[in-house]
């Protein structure tokens, strides 16, 4: 494990490495705990006369030559240095031998075991575990790789990056970081395609999986020919190899790994068949193979010069990928999903101690900033630019930064200027999305008078750890304007807010317009605009931009739900109204509906209570829901009957979005008809389901209205052998437990025989569960906190990766009352003082203390 010692890596002092790596050379003698690693790089000095600095960790060094000759160096605890008096001043080849233990390797990075299989994660620094050598973003060089079988015969498959040269050899031609290194060694079989490029190319697609798995890649492998296409016709990109290969791995810390020709995959985004995977499941799937597939450009092809600039290639793929989503279902669906998901973690992390810069400016540890600012804020400010220059002039930019900058390794700057030089913009203000942290809140002021509206747009952005004092961005604000009527008075227009105070003027306007305002969530702001509550209903029936209708209907929920909690009243009959009305339109997507019939998250209660000034109680605000989903249920159970009928899909099941839109209305329906008839549907539809998607449905349903206990040991008995279905077992029980019980579920489920800590999804799946239910979490007692703690401290020296992304769940607590802050933080110390911690969580806990 890595010295715990913090030491800040600045993103300022970057200096290039003094050496071209020209070719790499990979020898594996594959063993348990005796893996031989023997690497041959051919170099050249850029700068003669300095001391070369190869990283390397848990290795031990069996031998080391240049040009033949042996050296003697000593390794560190970081790796090694060979002094410049040994090299010589052209070019040389460096060779060297270490031994490491796969088998012992529980932390998931570098070259590691999962239930016998070998296979590797070396994004971001993971290759320094492998070998030695300078594992950083922008040394590239093209690998050759000679994988020698384990001798026990438990490797009879092979696999490295680029295309095979026989068996156990493959050759990537193309120049790649340490970080895109992939192998994968077991006993596998392969589910085969094909894909035939725009040039004419035949590409061999391969997915590998255990034995017994195969029936269930035909969705993860559509997925992929559907990913291949569409980049091809959107982004005029077509794959470089000869082959491309997908494995799923059971022990993973990460989704997936885009590594050049080989991505490596958590098995449960991609193994599917209908009994197994719900909906979502699916729709997982298709994202993450489309995310990781268009990584081998925008990342693979051209990738970071450093780890700061994680964004370019992050933001920019996961953009790609909500694009090719919405393409493949339906854009106002995908963009509330995603606003709801930026909203949870990116807005709750810029709200925090954790805030920081879509582009940091320092670090202590990398794994630490694989964040939703980095992936889900980097990918909304690609939005604003497409917005702000048009889908054109995006496109000739996108062609422009392939043309100039394929085979490199760049950085945000080189990204901007393509842009710039494309449109003729400057975009130095637009920067600052970058290297502001925080969520700008946008204050609206409007005017009526002589037919003029004008609609006046304050910009501020609070203060945030290290940063004070922010200058005002470019906002991108979309706008419509209703009439009383609800017809539109003028159509979308994008209005760029640059000043941090600037007005826009409408003309020859009838009447006092109702503003549909940030249509498509146009930016990532907070929004503070006084609407009553006859606009929000004008809004929630008549606008026309899908998003801002949901919006509308969103904020009378999260407005009546405030007011249940901070003035103890009842829902009104109006917005009871409004929401049966939504559910009952047939001319509105079933998905759209199932979404707009969602409450607002109790975390995003507490979030949106705690910005007003008001302690949240998480007690008040579960009750609050509980109270106004069984005053809708009652208000509504004629529609919602009706709806469970005629929402039910006739025929074998399929993945795709119209189907998947009707069952998750139908869903929506049943969990509020549950609370009317004590679950009698829920149990039916329990035992009679043919697809995982209502089965588990059901079983929410009725662990939600406490009526579960015979549908756990059902559920149990039927899926016991499926790992993937079990993670979802474990983690309703206990994210769906009332708040008195999910400690003490969560605690039985830790003892549970299928309980397997080390497994990473296992973990989630059950102590991840935990903190999602927050008022049990949250429980006054400290019980909660004091579990989560417990555990991370034990999983801190098997799996620090995973430790530190869970210590989140403690990242807001000063939002909260005097004794709850308290005892968390006398969690966090405990956790901070536990002798060998992690460089990992040690940077993590001294944030979140540091608030």
């Amino acid at each position: 494990m890595r010295d715990a010692a913090p030491q800040t890596i600045r993103l300022a002092d970057y200096t290039p490495y003094p050496f071209r790596i020209d070719h790499v050379e990979l020898i594996f003698s594959l063993a348990p705990t005796a893996t031989r690693v023997l690497s041959t790089l051919k170099v050249t000095p850029l700068q003669p006369g300095t001391d070369m600095r190869l990283d390397g960790e848990d290795l031990l060094l069996i031998r080391a030559a240049i040009d033949g000759a042996p050296v003697s160096v000593t390794p560190d605890a970081t790796g090694l240095t060979v002094p410049a008096a040994l090299l010589p001043d052209g070019p040389f080849t460096w060779e060297c031998e270490v031994q490491i233990a796969p088998a012992e390797n529980t932390a998931l990075e570098g070259l590691y075991m999962s239930k016998g299989m070998y296979c590797t994660q070396c994004e971001a620094e993971g290759f320094r575990k492998i070998t030695y050598y300078p594992d950083r973003p922008d040394v590239m060089a093209p690998f050759d790789v000679r994988i020698l079988a384990a001798e026990d015969g438990s490797t009879p498959v092979l696999l490295s990056n680029g295309n095979p040269t026989g068996h156990g050899r493959w050759t990537d031609p193309w120049p790649k970081p340490a970080y895109l290194f992939a192998l994968v060694a077991g006993d596998l079989v392969s589910v085969d395609d094909s894909f035939t490029t725009r040039s004419g190319r035949d590409i061999a697609l391969r997915i590998w999986v255990r034995p017994g798995d195969e029936g269930k890649c035909a969705y993860a492998m559509d997925a992929l020919k559907r990913s291949m296409r569409w980049d091809e016709t959107e982004y005029g990109r077509e794959y470089d190899l000869d082959i491309f290969q997908i494995v799923a791995v059971d022990d993973f810390n990460m989704g997936a790994m885009e590594n050049k020709g080989l991505n490596i995959f958590n098995s449960k985004y991609v193994l599917a068949s209908p009994e197994t995977a719900t909906d979502r499941d699916y729709e997982l799937i298709e994202g993450i193979i489309a995310h990781e597939y268009f990584h081998n450009w925008t990342g693979n092809r051209i990738t970071c010069r450093d780890w700061f600039q994680l964004c370019l290639k992050e933001g920019l793929t996961v953009f790609r990928d909500q694009q090719f989503s919405g393409d493949m279902r339906s854009h106002a669906v995908k963009r509330i999903d995603d606003v709801l998901m930026l909203r949870a973690r990116q807005f709750r992390e810029d709200a925090g101690p954790l805030a920081h810069p879509v582009r940091p400016e320092e670090y202590i540890e990398i794994n630490n900033f694989y964040t939703a600012t980095v992936y889900e804020k980097g990918a909304e400010v690609i939005g604003m630019l497409r917005t702000l220059i048009g889908p054109e002039a995006y496109r000739k930019g996108c062609d422009l930064y392939f043309d100039r900058h394929d085979g490199q390794a760049c950085t945000i700057e080189d990204w901007i200027a393509v842009f710039e030089d494309a449109t003729g913009r400057d975009l130095s203000q637009f920067k600052l999305w970058y290297s502001q942290a925080g969520t700008p809140r946008l204050d609206v002021a409007e005017a009526f008078s002589d037919g003029t509206y004008t609609l006046t747009l304050r910009q501020e952005t609070p203060d945030t750890p290290g940063q004070t004092d922010k200058a005002p961005q470019v906002i991108p604000v979309t706008v419509g304007l209703l009439g009383r009527d609800g017809r539109e008075r003028a159509p979308s227009t994008t209005l760029e807010l640059t000043e941090r105070t600037q007005s826009f003027r409408f003309d020859d306007l009838p009447e006092r317009p109702v503003p549909s305002l940030l249509r498509g969530f146009s930016a990532p702001v907070i929004l503070r605009h006084e609407v009553s509550r006859d606009d929000q209903l004008l809004l929630l029936a008549h606008d026309t931009d899908p998003f801002n209708k949901w919006e509308a209907g969103r904020s009378l929920a999260k407005s009546t739900l405030i007011a249940m909690v901070t003035e103890d009243t009842a829902p009104s009959e109006a917005f009871l109204d409004a929401l049966t009305t939504v559910a009952g339109d047939g001319s509105l997507d079933p998905a759209f509906r199932a979404l707009a019939l969602a409450l607002p998250s109790e975390d995003d209660l507490a979030q949106t209570l705690h910005a007003s000034g008001v302690t949240p109680d998480p007690d008040a605000i579960h009750a609050a829901r509980q109270s106004l989903t069984r005053a809708f249920a009652a208000h509504a159970e004629p529609t919602l009957s009706a709806l469970y009928d005629t929402m039910a899909v006739p025929g074998p099941y399929t993945p795709d979005a119209k189907a998947a839109g009707r069952r998750a209305l139908r869903g929506t329906a049943l969990r509020l008809l549950s609370e009317r008839d004590n679950g009698d549907r829920a149990r039916a539809q329990f035992l009679s389901a043919d697809n995982m998607t209502e089965q588990l449905a059901a079983f929410s349903a009725l662990l939600i209205i406490g009526q579960g206990s015979a549908a756990v040991g059902t559920f149990y008995e039927q899926w016991h052998e499926d790992r993937l279905v079990m993670d979802k077992w474990f983690a309703l029980q206990v994210s769906l437990a009332p708040p008195e019980k999910a400690v003490r579920a969560c605690k039985a489920l830790a003892a549970h025989a299928d309980f397997d800590w080390k497994n990473p999804n296992r973990f989630r799946s059950t102590l991840g569960a935990l903190t999602m239910n927050a008022a049990g979490f949250h429980n006054p007692s400290g019980e909660g906190y004091e579990l989560l703690a417990d555990w991370l401290i034990r999983l801190d020296p098997v799996n620090p990766q995973t430790a530190a992304r869970m210590t989140t769940a403690f990242d807001s607590w000063r939002r909260y009352d005097t004794n709850r802050q308290r005892l968390i933080k006398m969690e966090l110390e405990r956790i901070a003082a536990t002798p060998g911690l992690s460089r990992d969580v040690t940077e993590m806990v001294g944030r979140i203390l540091a608030a």
